[in-house]
């Protein structure tokens, strides 16, 4: 993915109204095939997305050097925005035209250490969406090898 399809400007943010124009799922495919731009915080943390299915997100990711903890591990909190982004995007594959959505919570399981320079695959899940709330799970594993490195769960609210 080349710089120029993540968000650069504040002017480069979707409005409300295009992200309301559509359902989650044709928006979430619009960036997927390059015509909405990727969020700025995708490149600072070095994900894309790779795969949108109704209910269904999964981004391709690597931890690096500035992705670290003072100990030199990879920062828990890259480990909690990535399996956020794909969580909260399962859930917006699932909301209708016209509405969004916003986080009420979410956790974080962290299982083992991701080496850096690791290639992982993070894929949430839509367990549920109503027509108040929704919920979805996340894992983060290898891309290599599959190993389980760490899952995520939420709960989001569906706002007009």
């Amino acid at each position: 993915m080349t710089p120029e399809n993540f968000v650069q400007s504040a002017e480069d943010v979707p409005g409300r109204q295009l992200i309301l124009s559509m359902s989650g799922l044709d928006y979430m495919r619009e960036m997927l095939a390059g015509r909405v731009p990727h969020p700025a915080i995708a490149g600072l943390f070095g994900y894309r997305l790779r795969e949108v299915d109704d209910g269904q997100v999964t981004f391709e990711a690597l931890a690096r050097l500035p992705h670290t903890n003072p100990m030199g591990a990879v920062h828990g909190g890259w480990y909690g925005t990535l399996l956020d982004s794909a969580l909260g995007c399962a859930v917006m594959t699932k909301v209708p035209q016209g509405r969004w959505y916003t986080t009420l919570e979410y956790k974080v399981n962290l299982l083992r250490a991701l080496p850096l320079e690791t290639p992982v695959l993070v894929t949430g899940f839509s367990e549920h969406a109503g027509r108040t709330t929704a919920t979805a799970r996340a894992e983060m594993r290898g891309a290599g090898d599959n190993r389980l490195y760490a899952t995520g769960s939420t709960t989001c609210i569906l706002l007009d």
